[in-house]
Parts: C-alpha cells; sequence; structure tokens
C-alpha cells in the first residue's frame, strides 16, 4: 500500500512539476538576455558608423598608436623595454598574446558570444564606454517609423538610454564611472591583474605613474566631446566643468588606490599607490562635500560625492589646482 501510495503522489506531481519546468525553459528561451554570457567587446569600427568626429580624434591618440608602437624596444635605453618586462611576466612572448599585456595595452574584439576574439587596436572606445554586445542595440535603437510624434520620440529617448545603461553603457555624463575606467589601467589597478606579475612587471621596469591627473589626461589630444547643435566641434571644458570633473578624478583615484593597496608586497607598488592616495586627499581635503568619502573611501561614498557636486561650482576650492592648458596630454 505504501507503494501504490508512493506511487500515486508521484503520479499526481508529475503534470504540475512538467508544466513548471516547461514554463521556465519557454521564459528563458524568450529572453536568451537572462542566461546570455559575459558581455563582449564588439570594436571600434562599429562606434565610427555614427561618430566619426570621435573617431579621428582618437585615431591620432597613443591609445592608437600604441597598437603598433608599444611592443617595440626603445631606443632609449633608459626608458622600459618592453622585451624586459614580458620575459619577466613569462606566457606568451608576444605581448598582444601575453593575458597580463592585454588587460589595458590592448582590446579583445569578438564577432559574436562564440567567436574567438582577435586583437584589432589598442586601447580603444569600449575600453572607457564599456564592451557593447549587450548595449549596442539599444544604444541604436532610435524607434524609426515607430516613434512619430514629439512626446514618444522624447519617451523613447528616455527609455533607450535607461535599457542601454542598464546593459553596461558607460555615457560620457557618467563621469565618475569613467574616471573609474582610467584608474584601471593608469593606476595599475586592474582587478585580473595578479599580485606576482605585478612584481615582475615592476622589477623589470613597468612604469607606474601615480601622479595620473583626470583633467591633465583626458582634456589633451584624447578629448572628444562632440555634442549638439555642432557635432563636429570638440567642445573645451569650462573652468566649472573643469574643477568638478576635477574632484571626481581625485574620488576615483582615491578609492582605487586604497583598494589596491594590499594587492601586492612590492615596495614601489605600494609606495605608489600611497601617493595616489595622498595626492587624493590633499586635492579633496578643500571640498567639504567630500568628507564622507576622505573618511571612509569606498565607491559608495564616491558615487554619493559625485550626485552632490554635480552642477556646483568648485573652481574656488580647486582651481588652483587644475593643470594649465601646456601641460595637458
Amino acid at each position: 500500500i505504501e507503494r501504490e501510495g508512493v506511487m500515486t503522489l508521484n503520479k499526481s506531481l508529475f503534470l504540475p512539476t512538467f508544466l513548471f519546468l516547461f514554463a521556465v525553459c519557454a521564459y528563458f528561451i524568450s529572453f536568451p538576455s537572462m542566461i546570455s554570457a559575459e558581455p563582449f567587446v564588439k570594436g571600434a569600427k562599429l562606434c565610427e558608423e555614427c561618430h566619426e568626429e570621435e573617431f579621428k580624434v582618437w585615431e591620432k591618440t597613443k591609445h592608437y598608436t600604441s597598437f603598433r608602437t608599444v611592443h617595440r624596444e626603445p631606443k632609449d635605453a633608459s626608458k622600459p623595454s618592453p622585451k624586459k618586462i614580458l620575459k619577466a611576466v613569462g606566457g606568451q612572448k608576444r605581448m598582444k598574446r601575453n593575458k597580463t599585456c592585454y588587460l589595458c595595452h590592448y582590446t579583445l574584439e569578438k564577432k559574436d558570444a562564440d567567436a574567438k576574439h582577435q586583437i584589432k587596436s589598442g586601447t580603444s572606445c569600449e575600453s572607457c564606454h564599456g564592451a557593447s554586445s549587450d548595449w549596442l542595440p539599444l544604444h541604436d535603437n532610435y524607434g524609426g517609423k515607430d516613434v512619430k510624434r514629439e512626446a514618444e520620440a522624447a519617451d523613447h529617448k528616455v527609455k533607450r538610454i535607461a535599457d542601454a545603461t542598464a546593459a553596461g553603457l558607460i555615457w560620457s555624463t557618467m563621469k565618475y564611472e569613467i574616471a573609474e575606467n582610467c584608474m584601471t589601467c593608469h593606476g595599475l589597478a586592474n582587478p585580473n591583474l595578479k599580485a606576482d606579475d605585478l612584481a615582475k612587471m615592476l622589477g623589470a621596469g613597468h612604469p607606474i605613474n601615480p601622479d595620473f591627473e583626470l583633467v591633465k589626461y583626458s582634456q589633451g589630444s584624447i578629448r572628444h566631446r562632440h555634442y549638439p547643435p555642432n557635432m563636429k566641434v570638440n567642445a573645451e571644458m569650462s573652468p566649472k566643468q573643469q574643477a568638478e570633473f576635477y574632484a571626481i578624478g581625485q574620488a576615483a583615484a582615491l578609492v582605487s588606490a586604497t583598494g589596491v593597496m594590499s594587492k601586492s608586497k612590492e615596495p614601489k607598488y605600494i609606495e605608489a599607490q600611497k601617493k595616489r592616495a595622498e595626492n587624493a586627499k590633499a586635492a579633496l581635503s578643500g571640498v567639504s562635500e567630500a568628507a564622507e568619502l576622505l573618511a571612509s573611501p569606498s565607491r559608495e561614498n564616491a558615487l554619493k560625492f559625485t550626485t552632490a557636486i554635480e552642477g556646483k561650482d568648485l573652481t574656488g576650492n580647486v582651481g588652483s589646482k587644475l593643470p594649465a592648458k601646456g601641460d595637458y596630454k
């Protein structure tokens, strides 16, 4: 009787269980993005289709030209030797194939999720704005004929921006997130960079620049600020905009340096991260909104700080610390 009871129970549960599993499978088939793999980079050429002026700027930067030069041995013997650094790190003998090197020096592109990655450029659009496989179709969706009236167009734009952001697009208006991405490489703070490799790289002469500052490095040769109504004009930041961006850059540097301080025991690395943190603290010491961030340097507090200073004029607080135009990189 017990066995029959169990058999009866199993039969009674079979249909609803089957229907539940069928529904789950159907849901994920209908919405594959819910189970999609990690977003991947599709390459700068796709960006060029709409962002021609920005692409032209990129082609003149070291981010672009380094693709053909960064692996070459310098004529000046006092400069770092790529060959020596590569040998110290070990693994692949070419920078383009070495996992440690291509974390920052190259862009790994794929046509689709199942394809093998290819290295076709140096640091590029998606290095700063996020891997585009998920957000590009959303970013490119302007509604077409479905958006007829002005109100519909406005609603569609709001949704397009929100959807693309949720899918990983880092817009130029997301100033902290942009700064955060810069610090990943310029602070030798990439989360995938192993502590042992860091020590080997620095021991072999790999540079680390604790004085990297966002305005100085972003408003020179790599500046690409093309906005309506004249998309061909590469707009310069006003002093007020520079001051805000400077403060946000210092916030990102402080969080980055604090977060990776204990990543390696290499003295040169620790010293550089301490200097990055000290520089940022000194820069933000006169900004009252930075009090919580200075007391507890976390990403959450940095984002709060970014929101708190949005639109404010900080030229009186940090204006004297801004780099001269002639010092832009």
